[in-house]
């Protein structure tokens, strides 16, 4: 009889952590689907100097240009006419993000306003130029 007793006990005395648990994977879930994660366009650039520059929030298409006038988006480099396509499907993920163009020194202004032009057939009137503070 004691026995039984004491096993009853022992069975009382355990904690049930599946409530913590459940709670966890929902905070975890949250902070998932909140984050914002940044996109970087794949290569590096010599922005321009400005002193007018201002930090820009909502930033979620990064469009870069090197010193050779090649296109970069999402760590690939993309054509000219592919440019429109690509920023139409970021904005669908994130329609309040804005477009940033970050244009090497050496790039050319045709190629500057060709992905600009992109951008705003795209859908995006939001556009920036990166630069470097002074």
């Amino acid at each position: 009889m004691r026995r039984n007793t004491q096993a009853a006990v022992e069975d009382e005395a355990q904690i049930d952590l599946t409530p913590m648990l459940d709670v966890v994977f929902i905070m975890l879930i949250f902070f998932i689907v909140t984050a914002s994660f940044i996109k970087e366009a794949g290569i590096e650039v010599n922005r321009p100097e400005a002193s007018t520059s201002q930090p820009k929030e909502n930033v979620n298409i990064l469009v870069a240009i090197n010193a050779t006038n090649e296109i970069w988006m999402d760590k690939r480099r993309i054509d000219v006419r592919a440019v429109r396509a690509n920023i139409e499907r970021l904005h669908a993920e994130n329609p309040k993000g804005a477009v940033v163009i970050q244009a090497d020194n050496k790039s050319n202004t045709e190629t500057v306003a060709a992905v600009l032009d992109a951008a705003r057939e795209a859908g995006v009137f939001d556009v920036s130029l990166a630069t470097d503070d002074k």
